[in-house]
């Protein structure tokens, strides 16, 4: 097994543990992780669901390259439509928030699995970057269609083109992650928020995650205005004005 699954205090952690080439994804890597996400989605009692990986130096440090250094235009497409399907895009549109804890490095792959993240929280000593434009390649697990809409064409297009390394601090600045701790307080710090999160309305986060990824579409208003009309008949409205009225903290099942 190279993922491990841990539910505590209403989290999920998934720790890709693959040390020994610094978390790289592979095929059964990717699969684990789909499996995972899959089981944290159907427990009710996580709220939340945390991404990071195992060790002090890498959160993901890409793909595998030996695993597909002779693969042929048909193998290259089915891994990437693959990959997105089972783990990228399902990141991106599952019913609860997914933060990724970005311990080290996350490059590659492993910067496109953050950038699938609602929330991506980051250690000081993390890098970042895309170094496939080195390798004769370009991302293809979603990272040219995410990182524009994060930090904009033009930084992206730097970062993708140059193939560089950029650190913690100017991924701050860019706003490629939110926060950025000392790697001691990273996971405390991600816990923290994702407690305030798990405090909630989870059928109110679900529906927000729905009309957020559809704010670059048309539909996207008609998303919003269609939920927010929906919820007003949801025990979770219910329980939440009632609370608020009762000057009481409100108790989300």
């Amino acid at each position: 097994m190279n993922i491990d699954l841990i539910i505590e205090n209403k989290i999920a952690i998934i720790t890709i543990n693959r040390p020994e080439s610094l978390n790289a994804l592979n095929r059964q890597t990717l699969q684990e992780i789909s499996v995972a996400l899959s089981e944290a989605e159907k427990n009710l009692s996580a709220r939340v669901i945390v991404i990071t990986g195992g060790g002090e130096k890498s959160f993901v440090a890409g793909a595998d390259i030996k695993e597909f250094a002779d693969y042929n235009t048909k193998e290259g497409t089915k891994m990437a439509r693959d990959g997105q399907a089972n783990v990228f895009d399902k990141i991106e549109n599952l019913r609860k928030p997914v933060i990724a804890a970005i311990n080290g490095f996350a490059l590659g792959g492993g910067l496109e699995l953050a950038l699938a993240c609602h929330i991506r929280y980051a250690s000081e000593n993390a890098k970042l970057g895309f170094p496939e434009a080195a390798l004769g390649l370009i991302p293809g697990y979603g990272g040219t269609q995410r990182l524009p809409k994060i930090v904009g064409k033009g930084l992206a297009n730097e970062l993708i083109f140059s193939s560089k390394m950029i650190s913690a601090q100017k991924a701050k600045e860019i706003g490629l992650v939110n926060e950025i701790f000392p790697l001691s307080e990273l996971m405390d710090k991600t816990k923290e928020l994702a407690n305030t999160i798990a405090k909630n309305s989870p059928l109110a986060i679900t529906e927000a995650i729905a009309a957020i990824n559809a704010s670059d579409t048309e539909q996207g208003f008609e998303k919003e205005i269609n939920a927010f009309g929906m919820l007003f008949e949801s025990e979770d409205k219910k329980e939440g004005v009632t609370a608020f009225l009762a000057k009481r903290k409100p108790n989300f099942n």
